[in-house]
Order: C-alpha cells, then sequence, then structure tokens
C-alpha cells in the first residue's frame, strides 16, 4: 500500500472505532497520521536520492562511455543498440567493453536519457543556440525519393524539457531566416539525427 491508501484506511479505521463504541482519542488518531506523513517523507527522500548509474563509473571509465555515446551519435546510431548488438554477436567492443565485463546488462539497461544529461552539458540546446536543421523533419527523405536531405540554418528561440516521472522530452522550437518558425519535438531523442551544430560536417 502507499502512504496515501493507507492514510485513507487508517481513517476508515477511525470511523469504525467510532462506530464500535470505542472510538480512538485525538491524541492517538494525530500519532498514527504523523507515523504515515514519516512514511510519505521518507519515500520522497528516497525518490530525490535515486542514484545515475553513471556515477558507478570511475573517471577514466565516465570518459571512454561518453566519448562512445558522442561518437555513435555522430554517426547517426543507437548507442545503446550498438552496444546490445555486439553482446548479442559477442563482439568486443572496444574502449567500452568493459560495460559487458564489468557492468553487465541490468546496469546497461538502467540508463536513461536524462541520466546523460547530467554529463553531456556542452551539447544541450539553449535560447539564441545556432543550429542547421534537416529537412527530414517535414519531408519524406530516404536514398531512392527525388528529395534529397538538405541543411537549412536556423536560431534556437525556445527550449521546453517535459519531465513525466522518470522520463523527460525536450521539444524545440526554432526560426528560420524567413521568419518562419517550426517546433521540433524529442530534440534529444528521435529527432537527435535531424540537427546539428551550425558548421558541423553531416
Amino acid at each position: 500500500m502507499s502512504p496515501d491508501e493507507i492514510q485513507v484506511a487508517l481513517q476508515a479505521a477511525f470511523h469504525r472505532c467510532d462506530a464500535a463504541s470505542c472510538p480512538l482519542t485525538d491524541t492517538q488518531q494525530k500519532i498514527l497520521l504523523q507515523v504515515v506523513e514519516q512514511i510519505k517523507g521518507n519515500n520522497l527522500k528516497q525518490d530525490s536520492e535515486i542514484v545515475n548509474p553513471l556515477d558507478e563509473l570511475n573517471p577514466q571509465e565516465l570518459k571512454a562511455f561518453l566519448d562512445f555515446v558522442s561518437t555513435q551519435e555522430q554517426q547517426n546510431q543507437d548507442w545503446k543498440v550498438q552496444l546490445l548488438n555486439d553482446w548479442l554477436h559477442e563482439n568486443n567492443s572496444g574502449a567500452v567493453q568493459f560495460i559487458r565485463d564489468c557492468y553487465g546488462l541490468q546496469w546497461l539497461e538502467r540508463i536513461q536519457g536524462y541520466h546523460l544529461e547530467k554529463y553531456v552539458v556542452e551539447d544541450k540546446l539553449k535560447v539564441g543556440s545556432h543550429i542547421e536543421v534537416c529537412n527530414r523533419l517535414w519531408e519524406w527523405v530516404n536514398e531512392n525519393s527525388p528529395c534529397k536531405p538538405e541543411w537549412f540554418p536556423c536560431t534556437v528561440i525556445r527550449v521546453d524539457q517535459i519531465r513525466d516521472g522518470d522520463d523527460s522530452l525536450t521539444n524545440c522550437t526554432i526560426r528560420f531566416h524567413n521568419g518562419a518558425e517550426y517546433e521540433i519535438q524529442g530534440i534529444y531523442d528521435w529527432n537527435r539525427y535531424n540537427w546539428r551544430r551550425f558548421g558541423e560536417n553531416p
């Protein structure tokens, strides 16, 4: 039972005690409700102290891991999928082989996007950042289509981070040089490969 459910159950118990002509005193009720409040407080404290799995890495491991993630993203590949594929096919993962050898699948599965945010601050966009976006955002572009990938310069005018429990999503509104505006949802997730810093190579 959650602390809120316990509190509701206690209130129901207080009413039953009254109905059975065995009422609890105000002091007794207050003590029981204080215990529930204390349980709530402990739960909130535990939630706020959830450990970032990346904090468990030593500095050399952390650098190797972040370099790996950055390289995979520059190649438009999902870093976690790459690691899992290596493990599935028993391929050596190079500089990040230590993750499989020392930490394992359970540790890897704990890592979420918001854990990386703590360490990849320099990649975060802010209002005024100059970026280029690919026409894949609004056009069907693939190898066989008549439309080819094109990159358009723009400026970030708004960044919204949306949290839903443990999940985090960042949306970004950009303004093109002609004044048109466009919202990019999941800028660090599914649309990560459709933008780049101004002047970066594709």
